[in-house]
């Protein structure tokens, strides 16, 4: 790969090209759509270790930094100036850790900045003498009240991965695109302080609300309060750390970005609550190949009436309830088909429990497992698709039932209620597309889809509107457009100075 510098380099946690799934596919074709265009891509993983490739990289990725996050280097040992370096860094970490912003980061930034590169690494920020005191230091000033041992091991993890991104490689590129906040975020918002150059932001779920969620759940995060006699829970715990801790993250990168884009409307008002400018927000769908899908045509052949949910067999996709649903829909229509069409090896355990409850509930001739399939060499044989997730950002699937006249019955999670009833800015207005059901409903899942199979008229209204809303906002030709005018026009901006700490305030 060369060296040269890139025209975008785009920058990654945990994802593209090492793990599949929909952000990486997404950044994928974004790269092939954009082959005039070289990029260089900065993977932040938890470690630096090999790792197999799921994609196969195009031609027009010209570099591939990995980054491990707990993985530091080690550094030198001794440094000039090293003791000093740790408690200057100590104000500008606890305001960050407390939901702090871009003049935090600016701080650490030109601190570790100071410093050639090699010279600072573990050995130093973390395991020396100096770094044993930052740590105190922190523990008293943050949340005394808090178990010290806890404290330390959420310390070294936070740590290791915000500074192990502040002194990593930065490749030099004409823009940066992070396609999240987090460490993703860090890294474009120090990329923008150190080189000048633009940065934006592609949010597909919110990080901070995926941290949110993750840290509720998290059982080695023991609550403070249990760890003495207090009566009262203390003010502030390590689970408001880590999430204060995330919000400053975010803070720090939308403060960086020239402009803040996410996929749908839902998705702004959780980027304005953690700190995102309003005037740099803008909603960019994800597309599908609107051509390709729109070419299928519903099959003459008779047959019975056909329901699909397409999507993996795993318990975030709720297929329980779409089994649920495929029961009491038999009751009002015999001969019913209720397909499940998407891997089934992914948690064998779960898909063991959905062939049981099918068998349990009499339906081996209604419910299908299909596994994996060309979803075009189907669509035509579909009266109507359910999405019974409980949780999802913008599923394509809808998208690409859609573009074939096929309706949606789907929860009211992510994009699907604009993507269903089109956005508050539809004009003219298309008319729902099918329905949205509440989580875990089967009975409201089944009524939607009765209506939709026993209603012809209504079906041909849904399947208009949906057709006619995927072509005209969720085209990936259209989208493709849309990234490549940004690129164009922030590519060609003149470098530009670190912002002031007045601007970094606002």
């Amino acid at each position: 790969m060369s060296t040269a510098p890139a025209d975008v380099c785009l920058v990654l946690e945990g994802t593209y090209p090492f793990v599949a799934g929909g952000v990486s596919s997404w950044v994928h074709d974004l790269i092939r759509a954009q082959s005039d265009l070289s990029f260089h891509l900065l993977t932040l993983m938890p470690d630096a270790k090999p790792r197999q490739h799921r994609y196969e990289v195009p031609k027009n990725v010209c570099g591939l930094t990995v980054v491990g996050l707990q993985d530091m280097p080690r550094g030198r040992s001794r440094v000039p100036g090293r003791r000093n370096l740790l408690r200057d860094l100590e104000p500008a970490l606890i305001r960050l850790q407390a939901g702090g912003g871009l003049a935090d980061l600016a701080e650490l930034v030109g601190h570790l900045g100071s410093y050639r590169p090699g010279d600072i690494g573990r050995h130093i920020l973390l395991d020396s003498d100096a770094a044993w005191n930052l740590l105190s230091h922190m523990y008293e000033k943050a949340m005394p009240s808090a178990s010290f041992i806890d404290y330390f091991w959420s310390w070294r993890a936070q740590l290791g991965g915000l500074l192990a991104t502040l002194i990593c490689p930065l490749p030099p590129c004409r823009l940066y695109h992070a396609v999240s906040t987090g460490y993703a975020g860090l890294y474009a918002a120090r990329a923008r302080l150190i080189t000048g150059r633009p940065a934006i932001l592609t949010e597909h779920g919110i990080y901070t609300n995926e941290r949110r969620i993750e840290i509720a759940m998290a059982d080695w995060l023991s609550d403070a309060s249990a760890a003495g006699l207090a009566i009262e829970k203390p003010r502030r715990d390590l689970r408001d750390l880590w999430i204060d801790t995330f919000i400053g993250y975010s803070r720090a990168c939308y403060q960086a970005c020239e402009r803040i884009f996410t996929l749908y409307g839902g998705n702004q008002d959780l980027q304005r609550r953690d700190g995102a400018p309003p005037e740099r927000l803008a909603i960019v769908p994800n597309g599908i190949d609107y051509a390709r899908y729109s070419k299928v045509q519903p099959d003459p052949a008779a047959r019975p009436p056909a329901v699909a949910l397409i999507g993996r067999v795993v318990p975030i996709k709720d297929v329980k309830t779409f089994i649920r649903a495929a029961a009491i829909l038999k009751d009002q229509i015999p001969d019913v088909k209720a397909y499940v069409m998407g891997p089934t090896d992914e948690d064998q355990e779960y898909f063991k429990e959905c062939e049981g409850m099918v068998s349990h509930l009499g339906l081996s001739e209604t419910v299908i497992f299909l596994g994996r399939v060309a979803l075009t060499d189907h669509l035509g044989k579909l009266d109507a698709i359910a999405l019974t997730s409980i949780s999802e950002a913008q599923p394509l699937v809808i998208l690409e039932a859609g573009a074939a006249g096929v309706p949606t019955v789907a929860t009211d999670v992510g994009a699907c209620r604009e993507m269903i009833f089109g956005r508050s800015d539809e004009e003219p207005q298309l008319g729902p597309a099918g329905a949205i059901v509440s989580l875990s409903n089967p009975a409201s899942t089944a009524q939607a889809l009765a209506r939709l199979l026993m209603d012809p008229a209504w079906r041909a209204k849904c399947s208009h509107a949906i057709r006619e809303r995927v072509r005209r906002y969720y085209n990936k030709v259209d989208i493709d457009r849309i990234y490549r005018d940004i690129y164009a026009e922030l590519r060609a901006a003149p470098d530009r100075p670190a912002p002031t700490a007045a601007e970094m305030a606002a």
